[in-house]
This record gives C-alpha cells, sequence and structure tokens, in this order.
C-alpha cells in the first residue's frame, strides 16, 4: 500500500486555503497522490496494454487456472417434514459435485492464447466490429470469460457484458439494446439463449465452451440459417492457422458497456473506456501494491459482469498475481464429494466479495459453534470477545494467544493463508465485519458504482476501522453537496451531503441515454451518485444513506432502509430480508427469509414449534414473535433509535434468488416484485 506518513489522513482538501464553497465541502484527494491517476505505469493505456505488461513482467509465473467438474454424484436422504401438523418422512436427493484439481496457464501462455482467440474472431469476420460495435459475453464467471475479454482487446472490438443469471427477457434487452453482432457463452446457457435469439436479429455469430449434452447447439443453428454457432476451441485452432497482429485501441475508445444492477428499474448501459478500467487499475495498484504481490493468490467467484470483480481481477492481472476461477456452489467442503471445495483447494490469500457472502460465511462458522456445544460456544465467545478487546487496546499476546487456541482452526477453512477480505458493492454491517476481522482476517471496504468503474474510495489497511469506507481513490476526487429535504448539511458536524465524484475513472455516458446523461452530471462533470456520505476526522468517507432509500415515517422522521437492513441482516436467524416503510407507521417493518439451519436450531433450543419444517415454523405465531425480538435485540447492540426498531416482521421460508427474480443479478434486491409478492402478508401483520 502507499505508506501512511505518521497520522497523516486518508484524504486532503484541494484548495485549503480558500473559502468553503457555498452547499457543498472542499474537494478531497487520496493522502497519497496530488495529481489525480490516469495509469497504472507508463505506456499502459488501454486493456490490452495490461495484458502485454503482464505477459512481459510475470511471464511464466502462474496466471489462471480453473477446475472442471468430473461428475455429478447424487444422494438421496431422508427428512422429516410437517405435512397437516404431524411429522413425516420423505425421501429427497441432492446433487453434489466431483471437481478435478485446479489447472494452470501462465501469464506467457495466457497472452498466447489471448491472441490465438482475438485471430481466430478476426477469421470469422470481425475484423472491423470497432467504433462501439459490441462483442457480447454472456457467461459465468471463468478463465476462457476472462480471455475472451481480452481478446476483444487484441481487436480493439467493445465488449457487453451479460449476467449468467438473467432469463429470456433481460438476455433480449442486452442483446437488442447493444445491437450485438457476436458473442460468448457456456454450453449450459444455450437454452437460454434458443428462447430469444429469433427476436436478436443482429446476432451473426455465437461461439461457446463446455459441452452441449442436450441439442441447444442444432436448436440454435435451426433457429435462423444467417447465424454461425462455433465452439470456442475451434476459434482458437482457427487462430492459430491465421495468426493476426493486434489493433491498436485509443484510450478514450469504449471499451466495455457495462450494465447497471436494475434495482431501481430496467437496467442502464454504462459506457467505460479504455482510460476508464487502467486508472481504475491504477488507483488499486497505487493504494495496495504492498498487497498485491506474485506470492498472493485471489480466488475469483462473483460474477465478471459486475464492475467490482471485473476491475478487482483486471489490476490483479497488471499486479501478476496467480487468479483461481471456483464457482459460488462449489466454494466450501459443503457441496463437493471426494474433493476439497474450491477455497481449501485454492487456498486463497485475498477474497473479495459482497455482503451476501460474508453474511453467508458469518451464519456458517456461528451455526458449526452452537452445533459443538455449550461449552465450546462459550470458549469461542470468550475468545472473540478477549480478541477484540486486546486490539481495541494493543494487546497482541491475547490476540495471539486466542488465534493459537481457536481461530487458526476457523482460519483452516479458508486455506490457511488468508491475508486480507475486502467488502464491496454495498455495506456490510459494522458487526459482520467486526467478527469476520476478528474470527479470519482484516476485513477492508470500499466504496464505488458501475459509473465510476468501481471506483471512489478504498479503505487502505492503514486507516482500518469499522464502519467507513476509506478515502477517495487516486483515481477520483470527492466532494459532498448538500441534501436540505433529508437534513444533510456540508456545515454539519461531521460534513454531510450528496457524494459527488470526477475524475480519469468516471464513465463516459450512459448507451442511448443523453437524458440520463443530463439528470446524472453537473454542468462542471461531477457525477451525482445519489448516495449520502460523510467526512470523519481521518480524511475518510463514510457512507449513511441513499437519498432515494430514505423514508418518511408518519412521526416525520426519515429512516435508511439499507442501513437498517445491513444490521439486521447480520442476526443469525436471517438469511436475507427487506425492510417494509411507509408514511402511516412510526417504525418499519420486515420481510425476513429464514435461514435454513439457524432458525430451527433458534426454535427447538426455545421450546418453539413442533418441528423442523421451515414453513411450518415460519408460520407459527411463537416463532414470529420470538424472531422479532431477536432481530430488535440485534437492532439496539448496533445502536438503533427507537422509530428503526421493528414493528413486525413477516417470515418466510423461500429463497430468493436472481432465478427467482427476488434479487438482481448483483444480489441486490428487487424491492417492488418483493412488496408486491407479499402484500396481502405485509398488510396482515402491518397493520
Amino acid at each position: 500500500m502507499a505508506p501512511r506518513k505518521g497520522r497523516e489522513p486518508a484524504s486532503w482538501e484541494v484548495g485549503a486555503d480558500q473559502p468553503k464553497p457555498e452547499g457543498e465541502t472542499k474537494t478531497r484527494r487520496a493522502y497519497c497522490v496530488k495529481e489525480l491517476v490516469t495509469q497504472p505505469a507508463p505506456g499502459i493505456d488501454t486493456v490490452h496494454d495490461v495484458m502485454l505488461y503482464a505477459a512481459k513482467t510475470h511471464g511464466s509465473k502462474k496466471g489462471f487456472a480453473s477446475r472442471n467438474i468430473e461428475k455429478i454424484i447424487s444422494e438421496e436422504k431422508e427428512v422429516t417434514k410437517m405435512v397437516g401438523g404431524k411429522p413425516t418422512t420423505q425421501k429427497k436427493t441432492w446433487n453434489y459435485f466431483k471437481l478435478s484439481s485446479f489447472d494452470w496457464m501462465s501469464y506467457d501462455e495466457a497472452l498466447q492464447r489471448v491472441k490465438e482467440i482475438g485471430s481466430g474472431l478476426r477469421n470469422l469476420g470481425f475484423e472491423d466490429e470497432r467504433h462501439e460495435k459490441f462483442f457480447n459475453i454472456y457467461g459465468q464467471t471463468s478463465r476462457n470469460w476472462m480471455l475472451v475479454a481480452q481478446a476483444c482487446a487484441f481487436n480493439a472490438v467493445p465488449i457487453s457484458t451479460a449476467y449468467d443469471s438473467l432469463g429470456p427477457d433481460g438476455l433480449k434487452h442486452a442483446l437488442n439494446e447493444t445491437e450485438v453482432r457476436g458473442m460468448f457463452t457456456n454450453a449450459d446457457l444455450l437454452g437460454t439463449l434458443v428462447k430469444v435469439i429469433e427476436q436478436c436479429k443482429t446476432v451473426k455469430l455465437i461461439v461457446y465452451d463446455g459441452k452441449s449434452e442436450d441439442g441447444a447447439v442444432d436448436k440454435v443453428r435451426a433457429i435462423r440459417e444467417d447465424i454461425k454457432v462455433i465452439h470456442l476451441d475451434e476459434v482458437v485452432e482457427l487462430g492459430k492457422k491465421n495468426p493476426v497482429e493486434a489493433l491498436q485501441a485509443k484510450a478514450e475508445d469504449v471499451y466495455c458497456c457495462m450494465y447497471t444492477s436494475g434495482s431501481t428499474g430496467t437496467p442502464k448501459g454504462v459506457l467505460l473506456t479504455h482510460r476508464n478500467v487502467v486508472s481504475a487499475i491504477g488507483s488499486v495498484w497505487t493504494l495496495l501494491y504492498e498487497y498485491l504481490t506474485t506470492k498472493d493468490a485471489y480466488l475469483a467467484f462473483l460474477p465478471l459482469a459486475h464492475i467490482l470483480e471485473f476491475v478487482v481481477e483486471n489490476s490483479f492481472v497488471f499486479a501478476g498475481l496467480p487468479i483461481g476461477y471456483g464457482r459460488v456452489k462449489t466454494l466450501t467442503d459443503a457441496s463437493v464429494r471426494e474433493c476439497k471445495g474450491d477455497i481449501a483447494e485454492f487456498r486463497p490469500t485475498i477474497m473479495v466479495g459482497v455482503p451476501a457472502v460474508w453474511e453467508l460465511i458469518r451464519k456458517g462458522i456461528l451455526g458449526k459453534v452452537d452445533a459443538a456445544g455449550a461449552l465450546k460456544k462459550s470458549i469461542f465467545n470468550f475468545a472473540l470477545n478477549a480478541k477484540q478487546a486486546a486490539n481495541k487496546y494493543g494487546l497482541p499476546l491475547v490476540g495471539g494467544l486466542t488465534d493459537k487456541i481457536v481461530f487458526d482452526a476457523v482460519r483452516a477453512q479458508t486455506g490457511g493463508r488468508l491475508k486480507i477480505m475486502f467488502n464491496g458493492g454495498g455495506a456490510v454491517s459494522k458487526s459482520t465485519q467486526a467478527f469476520l476481522s476478528t474470527a479470519l482476517v482484516t476485513m477492508i471496504q470500499g466504496y464505488g458504482l458501475t459509473e465510476s468503474t468501481a471506483m471512489a474510495a478504498i479503505l487502505n489497511p492503514g486507516f482500518m476501522q469499522y464502519g467507513a469506507v476509506g478515502g477517495p481513490v487516486p483515481a477520483a476526487e470527492i466532494k459532498l453537496k448538500d441534501a436540505p429535504d433529508a437534513g444533510y448539511f456540508s456545515t454539519n458536524n461531521p460534513p454531510q451531503g450528496e457524494i459527488l465524484i470526477r475524475g480519469p475513472a468516471i464513465f463516459k455516458g450512459y448507451y442511448k441515454r443523453p437524458d440520463l446523461d443530463k439528470e446524472a452530471f453537473t454542468e462542471d462533470g461531477w457525477f451525482r451518485t445519489g448516495d449520502i456520505g460523510q467526512w470523519n476526522k481521518d480524511g475518510t468517507l463514510a457512507i449513511i444513506d441513499r437519498l432515494k432509500n430514505l423514508v418518511k415515517l408518519s412521526g416525520g422522521e426519515y429512516i435508511a432502509i439499507e442501513h437498517l437492513e445491513s444490521i439486521y441482516k447480520s442476526c443469525q436467524l436471517v438469511a436475507n430480508g427487506a425492510i417494509i416503510a411507509n408514511g402511516e407507521h412510526n417504525n418499519p417493518a420486515m420481510v425476513v427469509v429464514a435461514h435454513p439451519q439457524n432458525l430451527p436450531n433458534f426454535a427447538k433450543k426455545n421450546g418453539l414449534g413442533d418441528g423442523e419444517d421451515l414453513e411450518h415454523l415460519c408460520k407459527d405465531e411463537r416463532v414470529v414473535d420470538a424472531a422479532l425480538k431477536e432481530l430488535n435485540n440485534v437492532g439496539k447492540k448496533a445502536g438503533l433509535k427507537g422509530l428503526e426498531l421493528l414493528e413486525a416482521i413477516v417470515l418466510v421460508a423461500d429463497e430468493w434468488t436472481p432465478e427467482s427474480g427476488f434479487l438482481t443479478a448483483a444480489q441486490k434486491l428487487q424491492r417492488k416484485l418483493i412488496s408486491e409478492h407479499y402484500a396481502d402478508r405485509i398488510k396482515a401483520v402491518y397493520a
């Protein structure tokens, strides 16, 4: 990381000797730069330059690793469910995966493969698909996803991205709006493509990887005669026989049209230039270079169609880290047989996740602690409290002792090499951040948007604290503008307001939406984020609200529903949840997705309910009342005010996923759909 000099703040004021502007704070920049960063090293102007640099600098070192599914193992188990109030035994089948070990490709080999894929695509007629003629990538995070994206940069062809969890309607929108000519996908996603390809007239080339065992390739070919469907291996062979030279893109050329999560409406296409991407990489490198060595290893599993994973991986390519590709379904040993899960097999030193991932890990640890019995649970809790106190008062010997006795065993579940965790994509609760920083390793946070190429603020570990997202990144400057209606002013102590950002990492504009550009940008080029922040005394930024998610209660006070959700989701009984609030009530309510293991354990321990059937427990009024008290206890411990405590909850056994429509592909809540789906139950309890 860029060294911190003594106790210097995380940011400094531009024009510190000038009067404060009316209605806003002064602009602040990262402590480690005077001028904004535009590249990670001289001569790095495009995404392809990053790949060339990585091969030249890191050459034969490990670059990219993947593992294959060797077979699926089915296991049948008996499950007791409550039917008509009586316990009934039913048989259910679970599928588990047997995976190969990780297969490595060096950085030299990766560059060669990029050239072969790029040459193959050019020979298939994509010799002049530049100038915002997009090549779409619709697939799960994988080595081939990254190599195809790099091959497009080799050809100076911009990409557009689509989450692999998109249904037919979302996929059709992504392909048609950007008038996609060619695309890359996985064999198991061809079934979805079959449903929409007739309505996507511009698509002429489909490249896929994996094995198509359901005849989907033939089905796609049968729909339109003008579509060429070809396996990625064939593209590689074509490129080997007909090599071509790279086409040079310009720094200001668009490299990617990446879609926002779509949590508040139709996803918007965000146009990111090569300059945006390389300046974002420059930000990460300038701040964290001491943490990014070739001795480290990164396990990738978040969607590459999300800006956080996209920038992280490209930054690690520049740094020369070994990158292994896992799957969300196979991260832990629980989902595999005859092999280790991705984390235990790969043994990463760096993990990047979103709040939903960290809550899952926290509850998994606590679930194992509960199952170990009362004595081991009391030892764990004592060690947790002792280490947190030791860290607060600077007593390293106590922390070292608790690690050896308790927490080293917890860390072994992540491979034993983990040294830092990074949270992005939304705020994680302070309690979860503190818990994992104590039980595992330090968790830092960051803040960014698709529009800022994931850049705005990163918490350098040298400024470690809970609740802050760090100082401005080196590629962006930040100021806060008054939000009078919500009571946030630059004259408050500490200063508060809407976060505005500007700099080389900020996007070019929305695709075909000049109306949105006009709303999003000020006349002097500042991007309005819609998020409310405050400047802390040490120059770090804290995210305290979002303008669109502020709800006025009947007493006239505003509450921040995303902030409340981050706290209540840290409760062990909650797998997910959405705050419901309106101006007719004094307090909010919450739709709570029950944790499938922890809620039955809680009910059994407290003598509630009459079985382990989750749906039955969720309808038991005694369980609901006890769960409401448990959530409000969590809220009180987190310091929530009386009006922020829950009036009622709707307890549900449903699983919220992007496929079910309750979450976006980026794991964000689809609030409107959730409110509509549970409207009757919400009305019944929130009366």
